[in-house]
């Protein structure tokens, strides 16, 4: 297959560097990622300046915007095929529950799928390490079994690794996606001249899921697996909200 990879995290990042080198032992691979770390930029586009593109040879290529705008050029401009499939990742941490908002790992695969090509985003816990081999093996996995029993057309699949993966026949779980629960997440700091500053964090981030969710598969040492889509449509307010008269 001839597979586009991307990621957040920059064209020189360990997860992405080893994602591409072993899904690409069984098919071509063309990397497109951005030049310098763009995580969180959920799925901006770059509307106010023109992108420049490098060509770094061996099908790989940087581009000095978001995560969603290397997959969109590299489909409809870069690339001299169209892919079969888009990879994003692997990314540095995890991205489950309210995350996936924010992920620009999430939201490069988002824009494969909104251009109707199957897309799959991985990232690997690191509490304990940055083993990124397992998470590269298990994308291999995954990709050799979707070549043969293709994904619906309008779902992206969100895998997240655990740094220590359960030994297990099936080490895997599919899951839905869980909840962050934030506290205190704008940190407050006072600089030597007195003036106040402020960063976007959390001292303790919390989680509530059952054992169903991506968190709770994590935890337990299993690779999660959550199947999502665009439709942002709250169909059970469809119903209360017809029954309104304004």
């Amino acid at each position: 297959m001839n597979i586009l990879i991307s990621n957040d995290d920059g064209i020189d990042a360990l997860g992405i560097i080893f994602l591409a080198e072993r899904v690409g032992r069984d098919n071509r691979v063309f990397v497109v990622a951005p030049d310098r770390e763009r995580s969180a930029a959920s799925h901006s586009l770059t509307l106010k300046h023109p992108l420049k593109v490098n060509n770094l040879g061996d099908d790989r290529y940087s581009v000095d915007g978001t995560p969603a705008d290397c997959v969109n050029l590299a489909i409809n401009t870069i690339l001299p095929v169209r892919p079969d499939l888009v990879l994003s990742g692997i990314n540095h941490g995890a991205n489950m529950g309210d995350d996936i908002s924010y992920s620009g790992t999430v939201s490069a695969a988002k824009e494969g799928m909104l251009l109707g090509i199957p897309s799959l985003a991985f990232s690997l816990e690191m509490k304990h390490g940055q083993d990124f081999a397992p998470a590269a093996e298990f994308a291999a996995r995954l990709v050799r079994y979707i070549s043969n029993n293709p994904v619906h057309p309008e779902t992206l699949l969100n895998i997240n690794v655990p740094d220590r993966i359960v030994d297990d026949e099936v080490p895997y779980r599919i899951t839905r996606q869980g909840k962050r629960i934030y506290d205190d997440t704008m940190i407050e700091r006072t600089t030597d001249r007195g003036g106040d500053y402020y960063t976007i964090g959390a001292h303790e981030i919390r989680t509530s899921g059952d054992v169903e969710s991506d968190f709770f598969a994590v935890t337990s040492g299993y690779i999660s697996i959550t199947p999502l889509h665009l439709d942002l449509t709250n169909y059970g307010s469809i119903a209360e909200l017809s029954r309104w008269h304004l």
